[in-house]
């Protein structure tokens, strides 16, 4: 998990052993507990931004809304539409990270609140680009703010910035690439998994792997063979 196996390789590694099918159901296991892992508090500057992935039922069938895609595929609309699942990633300066699942479409300010209000303090300066969701959250909750336009001609303010935030979704986001589309409601599972290594900077060694498996015994899970494969997105 460490490297981002696939499934098929991880059976391998095991001298198929154990059958893929078997170690999907252990490594969402390990990722429900893997995604308990608690965030602190955010200390002095915060970066936030939002990324946004292709909403996906990967693997069901009968889907009725619309045509099954290959292999990823591509949205049916441009832009930000309910094809796409929003992803808040926030992040301080000491590598403090929150990554979540906020729901589909473009961010909304009462879903900020619930993700991430408990973190943040009037101590906390918030660095975002412009999105006004951003701009209504910050005026409503106190903070210092600064923002930053997508179109790239201001990129820092003294030491205020998103590169720090931009560079995480960049790392994320040719992480996911491997699995060719990932299933919305497991999605959560993986910003868990990728928090977890990006934090021990994927380094494959026996304290890590270690670390791994005493971290996904801390925390109770309930989640069963059959609760995974029937479970659906909700959110």
């Amino acid at each position: 998990m460490i490297e981002g196996y696939s499934l098929r390789k991880c059976a391998e590694q095991l001298n198929d052993e154990v059958t893929h099918v078997t170690l999907f159901y252990w490594r969402h296991k390990i990722l429900a507990a893997l995604k308990q892992i608690p965030t602190e508090s955010f200390q002095g500057i915060d970066e936030m931004d939002e990324t946004y992935f292709l909403y996906s039922e990967k693997g069901k069938r009968n889907i009725t809304e619309r045509k099954p895609r290959k292999r990823g595929g591509k949205a049916k609309y441009r832009g930000i539409s309910k094809d796409q699942v929003c992803v808040l990633v926030a992040r301080d300066r000491q590598k403090m990270t929150y990554s979540g699942v906020l729901g589909r479409g473009r961010i909304r300010t009462t879903k900020l609140d619930d993700a991430i209000g408990g973190h943040l303090s009037d101590s906390n300066v918030l660095c975002t680009d412009s999105w006004r969701s951003f701009s209504s959250y910050a005026n409503a909750k106190g903070l210092a703010h600064y923002r930053f336009k997508s179109d790239g001609k201001l990129r820092v303010k003294g030491v205020y910035h998103i590169q720090n935030v931009n560079s995480y979704h960049s790392r994320l986001k040719k992480w996911m690439d491997r699995f060719n589309g990932v299933v919305t409601k497991y999605l959560q599972h993986y910003l868990a998994w990728f928090r977890y290594i990006d934090n021990k900077e994927y380094e494959n060694t026996s304290s890590n792997k270690k670390n791994m498996f005493v971290k996904s015994c801390l925390f109770t899970v309930t989640d069963t063979n059959t609760k995974l494969r029937l479970s659906a997105y909700s959110c």
